[in-house]
């Protein structure tokens, strides 16, 4: 059977870091949306939470994940993610 990888966002439950980081980007969004600012998304960028202009994201193109290095090794492994390869 196959399984569609864009329907796999993260294969183990949320922990408590998880919920935390969540409820403060969800925090800072609404902030930034009673602020007015449109066309942001919100971030953390060294430890601290900012307000990332959608077009500096999307500037450099799409970027590609090496699916044979390290990084993405210890990724899968971290996330406890299936392999999906064929």
């Amino acid at each position: 059977k196959y399984i569609d990888p864009t329907y796999m966002v993260r294969s183990v439950a949320a922990n408590a870091s998880d919920s935390v980081y969540c409820a403060q980007l969800a925090q800072e969004a609404v902030h930034a949306a009673m602020a007015g600012y449109t066309g942001i998304s919100v971030g953390m960028v060294d430890e601290r939470y900012v307000m990332l202009p959608i077009h500096s994201i999307t500037a450099k193109g799409q970027r590609k994940v090496d699916l044979g290095s390290r990084v993405f090794e210890h990724l899968m492994a971290t996330t406890q993610q299936p392999n999906m390869e064929p």
